[in-house]
């Protein structure tokens, strides 16, 4: 088994919470995050600025600013990894800076505390 973290925007979550419940993993863990990608500067701000709007000036001045994101952990059975990879990256791909990482580890155990069942059985 394995675990899946992913960081996306903020504004794909629901996309991507239904798409994964679509594609048959409905649990995950979900937390809000902050951070920043190689580039100093989001796309954003850099067209707010060009439009000539004041608080995209004033931003670009903020190097290493970071901007808010959403945490997405799972834990899969090895015939589900790519799968969901595959799901997370057709629902968050926009072709821009920004779209986020996936991230996959190797999980020893897994154990469900209701019923004290262990391995994949706890995860399915």
């Amino acid at each position: 088994m394995k675990e899946i973290m992913a960081v996306i925007r903020m504004n794909k979550m629901n996309q991507t919470k239904k798409a994964l419940a679509d594609a048959g993993i409905p649990a995950f863990v979900a937390r809000e995050g902050y951070g920043r990608g190689r580039g100093l500067v989001n796309q954003a701000v850099l067209d707010g600025a060009a439009a000539g709007n004041e608080e995209a000036i004033a931003l670009l001045g903020t190097k290493g600013r970071l901007y808010p994101k959403r945490i997405i952990s799972l834990v899969v059975p090895d015939d589900k990894v790519q799968p969901a990879v595959d799901v997370l990256i057709s629902v968050n791909k926009t072709g821009q800076a920004g779209d986020g990482k996936i991230f996959v580890m190797p999980v020893s155990d897994s154990i469900r505390v209701r019923t004290g069942e262990d391995g994949d059985a706890a995860i399915v």
